[in-house]
């Protein structure tokens, strides 16, 4: 059984106890990940007691420093400190969600530039089969056992290769862990009762931000989104749940902070001051895709038929 310790988030100050309750799996592609899509939401749940636990199948080994600010002492002469660094950095977020944490363990595909793109890399998350990749996340879920489960959507949500595949191991493993005649060596099978995409930004996300943020003097961040991206990345009409979580979104600033390579603090993640945030859109949004349990749409719970 899964150790059902008590918690603290650190920014929250809320310790919470856990036993035999709701659940709810996030399985992320990269450190920082689970600071940018979803966090306040699971600021949200932790609060109320909810077992929160991330799944992030790479160490963001490729990954660049981001933060123009950031300084490490021998960093540019080492650059495999990166990895240790975006250990570390996940441990402090997670600290500030109050989540409990795994790795995957697979290596970072990296973004691939270029016209054409070249391959990726040997041994590399994005290539790794479908199933052998998958294994490890149905192992966690059947030890865990949450009754809800989110990742990224078929595009990942943007089209990078580690997140794709989280996309794809995480519905298979989904369908898998819940096969008593599948990898019985995996541990007793468990049905997941809901399964959710991360909702991210849509175009009417961005469009209500950035109305708001013209109409106040402000520079709009998201201006030409629209016209520079593919729509399909946008499409209002897929989501189904809307959960309010204004109240948390200092705590998902604080855990982006965390991530000191990849989030520069006067950047864009802040360029939206959060009080036009929590008045224009204070929900994080979801699209259902697969639910074990009746549910009315739309939704402004991701437990809707299960409390």
């Amino acid at each position: 059984m899964w150790p059902r310790e008590p918690r603290l988030s650190h920014v929250t100050g809320i310790m919470v106890r856990v036993t035999e309750q709701l659940r709810l799996m996030h399985v992320h592609a990269h450190p920082d990940d689970e600071s940018s899509k979803g966090a306040a939401s699971t600021a949200k749940y932790v609060a109320e007691g909810v077992d929160v636990h991330v799944v992030t199948c790479t160490g963001g080994e490729r990954g660049s420093i981001l933060n123009p600010s950031f300084q490490h002492p021998g960093i540019e002469d080492d650059p495999e400190l990166i990895t240790e660094i975006r250990r570390e950095e996940m441990e402090r977020a997670r600290d500030i969600l109050g989540v409990t944490q795994d790795w995957l363990g697979w290596v970072d595909s990296g973004w691939p530039e270029g016209d054409p793109k070249p391959p990726l890399p040997e041994g590399c998350f994005g290539l790794v089969p479908l199933e052998e990749a998958a294994l490890p996340l149905i192992r966690l879920i059947r030890s865990f056992r949450p009754q809800v489960l989110t990742t990224y959507d078929e595009n990942g949500g943007y089209p990078h290769p580690d997140h794709i595949k989280c996309h794809e191991i995480s519905v298979f493993a989904y369908e898998a862990a819940a096969d008593p005649e599948r990898y019985p060596e995996l541990g007793e099978a468990w049905q997941v009762s809901k399964l959710y995409y991360q909702g991210g930004f849509t175009g009417g996300r961005l469009k209500a931000i950035g109305a708001a943020m013209e109409e106040r003097g402000l520079e709009n961040p998201y201006k030409g989104w629209l016209d520079e991206r593919d729509p399909e990345r946008f499409r209002d009409d897929r989501i189904t749940t809307r959960v309010e979580c204004a109240e948390y979104f200092h705590v998902r600033d604080a855990a982006l902070i965390a991530h000191a390579t990849q989030i520069d603090p006067d950047g864009f993640f802040f360029s939206v001051p959060r009080e036009v945030q929590a008045e224009v859109w204070p929900t994080e949004d979801f699209e259902l895709v697969d639910s074990k349990v009746p549910t009315t749409l739309p939704e402004d719970d991701l437990f809707a038929g299960l409390r």
